[in-house]
């Protein structure tokens, strides 16, 4: 087990690697922001169901930057669900919204199409505030991942700051999943430190 952990830990460190080379070859719309508060916007993975308070991997990122980040996070919600409340962000100035949405779009079978004009909507809807968008990825299928090219394609159309699959070898895993769609503690620290790299970046 301690090995298996070795081998993650090394993964993580290069993924992270990888993404912050990412940010510094690639422009990011509107970095740096203007604005001031960091707000996470998403689904039942940004609320964190599946591990105490405290222990999502919001409030893990809020110690490790020193900063609060507003958790807009509602389970259950679909894309289509958070084009319906992204008012929710005009009582902010925003200068970071991490998305992340879309794994309830997969579980209910709505179309690839929708999907991803729904994320178009917020992603422009979120850039015209003047924020600087971190576009988190989720896995659309257990052995085919349809949602992968579809997430960097729009990491690449609209200039997001980006992390692939966050869920990536946590799915499955009794010891990182507090049921079989959300993680548990450790899994939550896992998806933590994937985002921590490139949110340091788009915040400074």
């Amino acid at each position: 087990m301690k090995f298996r952990i070795l081998i993650l830990s090394i993964l993580l460190a290069i993924f992270a690697v990888l993404g912050v080379f990412y940010f510094w070859t690639e422009p990011v719309a509107n970095y740096p922001s203007k604005g001031t508060d960091i707000v996470a916007f998403g689904d039942s993975l940004v609320e964190g169901v599946g591990a105490a308070d405290g222990n999502d991997f919001v409030s893990l990122l809020s110690q490790k930057i020193g900063q609060p980040i507003v958790n807009l996070g509602r389970a259950g919600d679909t894309t289509a669900d958070g084009v319906a409340r992204i008012g929710q962000l005009d009582a902010y100035t925003p200068k970071v919204v991490l998305l992340l949405l879309g794994g309830n779009d997969y579980l209910r079978r709505i179309s690839i199409s929708d999907t991803r004009k729904n994320l178009e909507i917020l992603i422009q809807n979120i850039q015209a505030r003047g924020a600087v968008v971190l576009l988190l990825g989720v896995r659309g299928g257990i052995l085919n991942d349809r949602f992968a090219a579809e997430f960097k394609n729009l990491r690449d159309t609209y200039h997001t700051a980006f992390v692939s699959d966050v869920l990536d070898g946590l799915l499955g895993n009794g010891q990182y999943m507090a049921d079989a769609t959300h993680p548990n503690a450790v899994g939550y620290r896992i998806i933590a430190e994937r985002i921590y790299p490139i949110l340091r970046e788009v915040i400074k």
